[in-house]
């Protein structure tokens, strides 16, 4: 016999369904507050460019060099985990982008 918050009287599966529109709210909010935009990913581009410069200026171009590549780098391996996953085209290359340079909206 199964304990239910509501007490013995409670019905299995109306208990059932309220958890899982709990779970389907909780995930849709996770979702909003994670999404990114194409404005916010183009701020992050922006950005990554920029402290690539100050790195190459402060320390020596390499390393500007090293920073750029990493997200590069990121960007190849997301680009191929889209492909894989069934993305195709325009659609993939801006998932990418939003995925690798969207982190600016939290700037």
């Amino acid at each position: 016999m199964q304990e239910w918050p509501e007490g013995p009287a409670a019905a299995p599966q109306a208990a059932r369904e309220r958890y899982d529109t709990d779970v389907r709210l909780a995930r849709k909010q996770a979702r909003e507050a994670l999404r990114a935009d194409l404005p916010a990913a183009h701020v992050g581009l922006g950005a990554m460019l920029l402290a690539s410069v100050i790195v190459g200026l402060l320390t020596a171009p390499p390393m500007g060099a090293l920073v750029a590549g990493s997200f590069a780098t990121m960007f190849a391996v997301t680009l191929a985990v889209m492909v894989l996953r069934g993305a195709r085209g325009a659609n993939a290359l801006r998932r990418t982008y939003l995925v690798t340079f969207g982190w600016a909206n939290w700037l």
